[in-house]
């Protein structure tokens, strides 16, 4: 997508890639947390150090508890409630394995749902009850913060977030601006200027609230910027939300006069994150798109994921194919908001960023088979995490496998090469 990309939706290429495409393997996985990973590791904090990233951010939501794959949308405009689905061989089965009450992703305790409180507590219950699946764990974020400062006299500060992983347009867009205020935040209390950098890794739809986030930081004064931060503080006058609105209010003179991050370069590393909203390059650094993908195409397009009924049916239950719901949880599928202003307001954030609309489309869009974003580098990888179980709770379809204990010496080895290595 363009400088000044102003919310506009990727153009969903299916094009090679090219340059902006390598592919890799996991392969000779170093024990985690065995002295040669620490090593290793500790090399990885010097070359950040030396780049000048003075902040890892490990962004996530929840894999459970949550609508993963936007089923409540679909079938809100079709789908088997309407019978869009006859004639289309094996759709039925795939929309039954991706429903909220048949995918075998269980609820969060106590039936808990979107939006999750970034808090001690809801972070302690995804780690107790999710583990390393799709979530940062603290455990994890501690491991990986002691052994990037190793060697270091300034410390690289590692921060966990958990967004509130509500998966619609107004959930991600609300999740945008608060991350922004964390963002600046971050820079004032780091003292964090010109030169320095904070390194985001963003899991899942974490990605989307990224996208929003690139295209309000545009350098330039795009009028889209201020139209969503309208439709947001509407929303949040109508809904007697003051620190929402309080939020927006603080941020967006900053973000008019370019200052809200005082110079501070982000960059941003998606894995398995949808190819929905377009990104605007102009206002982040470097970016990255990691997705586990395995190739099963015999047409040579191996940058493309494999979306053929009904053979998708067999395929996604053992996550042979790499991640599905990277691949599936595209334009036209979404959570619904609870109460009627969200909804309002949702269809409005929606109107701006996303021309796609109807289940036809969705299945349009899931059959173009898109692994990467039109703006940022591209890194294929084949995590290995098929083993033949039909059980979703060891592989999710393929999404969960980014932020496992035993990656994160292969992530952070994938970033440093492609961020930070003359």
């Amino acid at each position: 997508m363009p400088v000044e990309n102003n919310f506009q939706h990727d153009e969903l290429s299916r094009k090679n890639p090219g340059e902006r495409l390598r592919v890799a393997d996991l392969a000779d996985v170093v024990p985690p947390d065995s002295p040669v990973w620490a090593e290793t590791m500790g090399k990885y904090g010097t070359a950040l150090s030396q780049a000048g990233v003075a902040s890892v951010v490990f962004l996530h939501g929840s894999l459970h508890g949550t609508d993963l794959f936007g089923m409540q949308r679909l079938d809100e405009v079709g789908g088997l409630k309407r019978g869009y689905s006859r004639g289309v061989s094996g759709l039925d089965a795939l929309l039954a394995a991706m429903r909220e009450e048949s995918n075998g992703i269980p609820l969060l305790p106590g039936g808990g749902k979107p939006p999750l409180q970034d808090d001690d507590a809801t972070k302690t219950l995804l780690d107790e009850q999710i583990g390393d699946a799709g979530n940062f764990t603290n455990a994890d974020v501690e491991s990986i913060k002691k052994a990037i400062n190793k060697n270091l006299t300034r410390t690289i500060s590692c921060i966990r977030l958990l967004w509130s992983s509500e998966h619609h347009h107004l959930g991600r867009a609300c999740a945008a601006v608060r991350l922004l205020d964390e963002l600046h935040k971050l820079c004032k209390q780091q003292n964090l200027g010109t030169g320095h950098r904070v390194l985001i890794e963003a899991h899942g739809q974490a990605g989307l609230v990224l996208a929003l986030v690139s295209n309000l930081l545009c350098s330039s004064p795009i009028t889209g910027r201020r139209r969503f931060l309208d439709i947001l503080t509407d929303y949040a006058d109508q809904t007697n939300q003051a620190q929402l609105a309080a939020t927006i209010k603080q941020i967006e003179p900053l973000l008019a006069a370019g200052s809200l991050l005082n110079g501070v370069s982000i960059d941003i590393v998606t894995f398995g994150t949808p190819v929905r909203y377009g990104w605007d390059p102009s206002g982040i650094g470097k970016l990255l798109h990691v997705v586990n993908h395995r190739n099963l195409r015999t047409d040579g397009k191996s940058w493309l994921a494999k979306m053929e009924l009904p053979q998708i049916t067999m395929e996604m239950p053992i996550g042979w194919g790499g991640d599905y719901v990277q691949e599936l949880a595209v334009a036209g599928s979404d959570a619904v908001p609870p109460t009627e202003p969200a909804k309002a307001a949702n269809k409005r954030v929606w109107e701006m960023v996303e021309p796609y609309d109807g289940f036809e489309r969705w299945l349009e869009c899931a059959r173009r088979a898109v692994r990467f974003p039109s703006e940022g580098r591209c890194l294929l990888v084949d995590y290995k995490d098929s083993t033949g179980s039909t059980n979703p709770g060891d592989h999710y379809y393929g999404h969960a496998v980014y932020t496992r204990h035993h990656v994160q010496l292969f992530n952070t080895a994938q970033i440093v090469h492609a961020f930070y290595e003359a």
